[in-house]
C-alpha cells in the first residue's frame, strides 16, 4: 500500500516519535510510506529523511490554501490511505483526502481529549473527521472523551494502544563518569511544559530524600518550563541530586539507567516513555490521569498518586526505595503487559487491519 502520514510537525514529541516508528515497521513490511508535516521537518522528521523517506513540508499558510495544497498532493500521489495525527491535521488533510479520492482515510487523536471541551475546535473536527473512515484514540478513555465530544460520531470510534519499539538496555560502564549512579535513580522522559507538572515531582523527591538519602532524579527533556524547575529544584534544597539533561536522542541510556520512572502529569494521554519504560521492566510512579492510570490499572506495574500531591507521591517513592522485592514484581508485571498489550507490531497490525478495511467497528 502506498500511506500518507499527515501531521503537524515532525519535532520531538510522542505522537512524532511514534509517526516515525510506524513508518520504519510500514516500510519494513513492503508499504510505499511518506510524511506530511504541514509546519516543521523537525529533529525527528530530519532523521527519517536521513533514512530515505520523503517527507512533504508545505510550511504555514491560511488554512483553504493549506487544503487544497493536500488536495492536490493526494490527488497527484494517490494514496491507498491518508492516516492523519490529531485534530489540526485532521482539519488540514482529510476532507482533502476524501475530495482526491484516497481509500482510506483515518484520524487519530493521540491526547486525552478531556472536557471542559473547546467546543469550537471540536464541533470543526468532528465536522471534518465525518470525512474519515475510523477515529481512533490512544487509550479508552480518550475513546470515551471523544465519543462525549460536540456532534461526535461514535459509530467510527475506536481504541487502538499506542505502541512502542522495546528499549534495549545499555551498559552504562563504558560511558564513563556521566552515568553514575549513586543510589535510586528516578527518570522522567518529556516535555518540560507546565501541564507535567514536575514541580510536584520535585518536592517529592525533597521530601523522599530524608528517607532516601541517596536518591537522584534524571529529569530528561527541554521546554518552556526548564529554568523555573532549575530554580525550584535549588530553591528545594536539591539540585545536588537532580538533574537536567536538556533533550536527548539517547533516551536508551537514560531508561537503562532507572530504577523507577516518574512522572506527575496534571493530564495525560499514553506516553510513549512510559511504554518504552515498561519494555525494560522498569516500574512506575505516577499520577491518577488519562491513559498513565489506565495502563497501571492494566498492568498492576506501579503505583498511582493523586495530582499535584507531592506528599503522596514521596510516599510511593519511599515505598519503592525500601521494597525490592515489590519493584521485582512491578519490574515483571511491567514487561508482560508491554509485550501483550503495547508493542509497536500490535499497534502496527490494527491499524493495517483498519487500512484494509478489515477492522470490526462497534455496533
Amino acid at each position: 500500500m502506498k500511506i500518507i502520514h499527515v501531521i503537524y510537525s515532525m519535532e520531538l514529541g510522542g505522537a512524532e516519535v511514534l509517526v516515525a516508528q510506524l513508518c520504519r515497521m510500514q516500510r519494513a513490511n513492503g508499504h510505499d510510506v511518506s510524511v506530511f508535516a504541514y509546519s516543521k521537518l523537525g529533529s525527528v522528521g530530519e532523521g527519517l529523511r536521513d533514512e530515505g523517506f520523503e517527507i512533504y513540508v508545505p510550511g504555514e499558510a491560511p488554512p483553504a490554501r493549506t487544503m487544497l495544497r493536500y488536495y492536490r498532493q493526494f490527488a497527484a500521489l494517490r494514496p491507498d490511505v491518508v492516516h492523519c495525527h490529531n485534530s489540526a491535521a485532521t482539519l488540514q488533510g482529510a476532507l482533502s483526502a476524501r475530495l482526491a479520492g484516497v481509500r482510506c482515510v483515518i484520524s487519530t487523536r493521540h491526547s486525552l481529549v478531556a472536557p471542559p471541551y473547546d467546543v469550537a475546535g471540536e464541533v470543526k473536527y468532528n465536522l471534518i473527521a465525518r470525512s474519515c473512515d475510523v477515529i481512533t484514540g490512544i487509550c479508552e478513555i480518550t475513546c470515551e472523551n471523544l465519543r462525549g465530544g460536540p456532534l461526535a460520531q461514535k459509530e467510527k470510534i475506536v481504541r487502538v494502544y499506542n505502541g512502542s519499539s522495546a528499549i534495549e538496555r545499555v551498559d552504562l560502564a563504558p560511558l564513563g563518569d556521566e552515568f553514575v549512579k549513586r543510589g535510586l535513580t528516578l527518570v522522567f522522559v518529556g516535555r518540560l511544559a507546565a501541564v507535567k507538572d514536575l514541580g510536584t515531582l520535585l518536592r517529592a523527591v525533597a521530601l523522599a530524600s530524608v528517607k532516601v538519602p541517596e536518591l537522584q532524579a534524571w529529569i530528561v527533556g527541554d521546554g518552556p518550563v526548564r529554568k523555573d524547575l532549575e530554580a525550584l529544584a535549588t530553591a528545594l534544597g536539591v539540585a545536588d541530586r537532580v538533574r537536567f539533561w536538556g533533550q536527548r536522542m539517547d533516551t536508551d541510556r537514560f531508561f537503562s539507567a532507572a530504577d523507577v520512572f516518574a512522572m506527575s502529569s496534571v493530564s495525560e494521554g499514553l506516553p510513549m516513555s512510559l511504554l518504552q519504560a515498561m519494555s525494560l521492566g522498569i516500574p512506575a510512579v505516577l499520577t491518577d490521569v488519562g491513559g498513565m492510570a489506565e495502563v497501571l490499572g492494566l498492568s498492576k506495574s506501579g503505583l498511582l498518586t493523586p495530582v499535584g500531591d507531592s506528599v503522596a507521591m514521596s510516599e510511593a517513592i519511599v515505598r519503592l526505595a525500601e521494597g525490592q522485592a515489590l519493584r521485582a514484581e512491578f519490574a515483571r508485571r511491567a514487561v508482560e503487559t508491554y509485550r501483550a498489550e503495547f508493542t509497536l507490531e500490535r499497534m502496527d497490525a490494527a491499524y493495517m487491519a483498519i487500512y484494509r478495511g478489515e477492522y470490526e467497528l462497534p455496533v
